[in-house]
């Protein structure tokens, strides 16, 4: 009896153990989950310039913008990988990026995309763990789309209310109106590529303190591109504790001073009248960053002239710092002293204002909209009613391309094409039922119609292998901006690479360059907006890796946007003697320039070659010139052909095809002088920085070198060895007639 009750009693206390366990395991679990439920994944993707500073993002058509994103890990650490595609851009491209996220860690980066159909495009971004599970999404991400034509500034602004402000286009399409974009320091790109849809940055000294090493570079890489930085100091001691920023500037700050406008600032408003659009419009002179605009409608007087003044700001008292100029021109001049300084610096320039716009009275005043406006030279007649919408316009993507396909394919003439199809009627019809009428066996038709058919088919196949059969083969077109810097050179360079295919396969593209973007062919609104080739990459270290896949007998275009310190490859000086200029170029590659050109002052110039290592100088008649325009029309007659022509299936091959020789290229470099509008349709989109008609226009020379053959890199983009393969190298440098570029400040 005693055993049994020790047997129960053993029992209990097994029974209460497997109570207390399962209580402390719910417990442990409920502490867990409520640790599970604590550990928030935030997931913050922004869109397009402004998209971080609490407004809709600003996407601009036919150029690069940046995607920024924010996470915020409060759980257990995992390495995930971020995912950006759009349905609307590219059949479906996607771009990834492999990131780390330790736990309680806030991650902050930026991405170039390029804004192909940007017009109602909508992207997707997810965010996946190394198991491909599913761990944040933003959908249906949208930026506000303005057209190609388009102004746009970025305002790194001390307050919201000191952001710039453009007056409002009367009577203008959305698409078209001016437009400003709040952008914070935290979202900044810090990749040059993401800003070159900006027109303009507006710079406050005190938002300059908090920039990163990264951003300023990308910054300085920007402006010496082709941008104007517009700078507002805040403090004195801003600026003489950031060294970047105090090299840069053409003044030196001294002691503040009050001062008062009486008028001097509103006659310098309505001297903005004097200021003309043409086909050719360029709101940053001498900068290459936005398109040009058409000339719109004309609309009675200039509204710059129609200013009336604003008696309280003229009268009211506003502090300004002492300057003195270290280079540059005075724009205004206040109290004896210059109150806003312009200089070039390289294809870009820096505008310093001596007093903050973002402090009273400035921020009252009336016309201060049109402040900016004058600022950014944008003319009066562009601001004015606007009843015209132009449309349309082809890629000069597709102009490169024409240049670079591959010559092993030939499309088969309309002709032939309506010869086959008549004599496929007639033998399916008239023939058919003559000769079956005649043996007196209509009911073989069953017999004979399919045999028709399949040997029509295979004629149709074999006259499509003869058309298209061929090798693989892989050619590259560099286009090369030399972007004098402090010792060395930057290199902004565009690879245009054509891939044929003889099989259905994939191909492996890598960038060799710190800094590179890739993106299929955009077709331009004539195109549907649309990239031609589906691309899938992955972001690596600021460059990229993908995967591309080229149907059988197929030729895609693929585009690199990069940039890479370098070692100059080529020098000029120019010195202007009377009715003569003085070249000296210096060839600092080791092989030869086939062929040398120069723009001057509308004219172009043929200097011959350069032997590897050779300096030559040469004395230059002025006289002696070709005019541009009458050159690029010339050797760009047969763009608008060869573009239109390279998008169909069936016609003239000869029409699709244009030489890549200097010539070709350089009318492409200089396509605006065709004309960029057509009636009111667009005559060819190109992104920012690709045409150079504005630097010739603020009194830059242009050099342009040939390298036939030759490659910037050592390597190429495509990492397998195709049976064929060709590159050339179009370098383009801008320098002032009266000597060098200036350099830039480095860190």
């Amino acid at each position: 009896m005693k055993e049994t009750d020790n047997v129960m009693m053993s029992l209990r206390r097994s029974g209460q153990r497997r109570r207390a366990l399962a209580w402390l395991t719910l417990a442990a679990g409920l502490v867990l989950s409520g640790a599970l439920a604590r550990a928030e994944l935030q997931f913050d993707v922004f869109v397009g310039y402004g998209s971080g500073g609490g407004n809709d993002g600003i996407v601009r058509e036919a150029a690069w913008f940046p995607v920024a994103c924010e996470i915020y890990n409060d759980g257990p650490a995992f390495d995930a990988v971020f995912e950006l595609s759009s349905r609307q851009v590219g059949a479906g491209q996607a771009r990834r990026m492999r990131i780390e996220l330790p736990t309680n860690t806030r991650k902050r980066f930026s991405i170039p995309v390029f804004a192909g159909a940007s017009r109602y495009a909508s992207w997707d971004a997810r965010l996946y763990d190394a198991k491909r599970k599913l761990r944040g999404e933003r959908l249906d991400l949208r930026a506000k789309d303005i057209g190609w034509e388009t102004f746009i500034v970025g305002g790194l602004a001390r307050t919201f209310g000191g952001l710039p402000t453009l007056p409002e286009v009367r009577g203008g399409r959305p698409e078209t109106q001016p437009q400003v974009a709040r952008m914070t320091p935290e979202q900044f790109p810090d990749q040059s590529l993401a800003l070159e849809g900006l027109g303009t940055l507006y710079l406050n000294s005190e938002k300059a303190l908090e920039l990163k090493v990264n951003q300023v570079n990308a910054l300085l890489a920007w402006l010496h591109g082709g941008g104007h930085l517009v700078v507002a100091p805040e403090q004195a001691q801003d600026i003489e504790s950031l060294k970047w920023l105090r090299g840069l500037l053409p003044v030196t700050l001294g002691e503040i001073r009050t001062n008062r406008s009486q008028g001097v600032l509103h006659e310098w408003l309505r001297s903005g009248a004097d200021l003309r659009s043409s086909r050719s419009f360029n709101p940053v002179p001498g900068a290459s960053r936005t398109p040009g605009r058409p000339p719109p409608a004309a609309s009675g007087a200039d509204p710059y002239a129609a200013l009336q003044p604003d008696p309280a700001f003229e009268l009211a008292d506003f502090p300004a710092f002492s300057t003195v100029m270290n280079d540059g021109e005075a724009v205004v001049s206040l109290g004896g002293g210059p109150l806003i300084v312009t200089a070039p610096r390289g294809r870009g320039q820096v505008t310093v204002l001596a007093f903050s716009p973002e402090r009273e009275p400035f921020k009252s005043w009336k016309n201060r909209s049109w402040f900016w406006a004058r600022l950014f030279k944008l003319p009066g007649d562009t601001l004015n009613e606007q009843t015209q919408f132009y449309y349309g316009g082809w890629s000069v993507d597709s102009v490169l391309g024409a240049m670079i396909d591959s010559r092993q394919v030939r499309k088969l003439p309309v002709e032939w094409l309506l010869a086959l199809l008549v004599v496929y009627l007639l033998v399916i019809g008239p023939i058919d039922h003559w000769w079956l009428k005649k043996i007196n066996r209509q009911m073989l038709t069953w017999i004979t119609f399919p045999i028709y058919v399949v040997a029509f088919s295979l004629l149709i196949y074999f006259i499509g292998y003869k058309l298209r059969a061929g090798e693989t083969e892989w050619n590259e077109l560099h286009l090369v901006d030399v972007l004098p810097r402090a010792g060395d050179v930057e290199l902004r360079g565009r690879t245009y690479a054509s891939l044929y295919s003889s099989v259905n396969a994939r191909y492996r593209l890598a960038g060799d360059q710190p800094f590179a973007a890739l993106r299929g062919e955009f077709l331009g609104p004539s195109g549907g907006g649309q990239e031609s080739s589906r691309v899938e990459a992955e972001i690596v270290a600021n460059s990229f890796r993908a995967e591309v896949e080229v149907p059988v007998w197929t030729s895609l275009l693929y585009v690199s946007d990069w940039t890479e310190p370098a070692a100059a490859p080529l020098a000029l000086d120019i010195q202007e003697e009377g009715s003569s200029i003085r070249v000296t170029v210096r060839n600092g590659l080791s092989h030869a320039f086939s062929s040398l050109h120069l723009v001057l002052r509308g004219q172009i110039y043929e200097l011959g070659g350069l032997d590897a290592g050779e300096t030559k100088a040469a004395q230059v008649q002025l006289s002696t010139g070709q005019a541009l325009e009458l050159f690029v029309r010339r050797f760009g007659q047969g763009f608008t052909g060869a573009a239109s022509a390279r998008r169909q299936a069936f016609g003239s091959t000869a029409q699709a095809r244009l030489e890549a020789n200097p010539n070709t290229l350089i009318a492409a470099t200089f396509i605006g002088q065709l004309g960029l509008y057509q009636g009111q349709q667009r005559a060819f989109v190109y992104p920012p920085g690709f045409e150079l008609s504005s630097l010739v226009a603020r009194g830059d020379a242009v050099l342009l070198a040939w390298d036939a053959g030759g490659s910037p890199t050592a390597g190429s983009m495509l990492k397998h060895k195709p049976p064929r393969r060709a590159q050339s190298t179009l370098y383009r440098l801008a320098v002032p007639v009266s000597g060098r570029a200036p350099a830039a400040p480095v860190l």
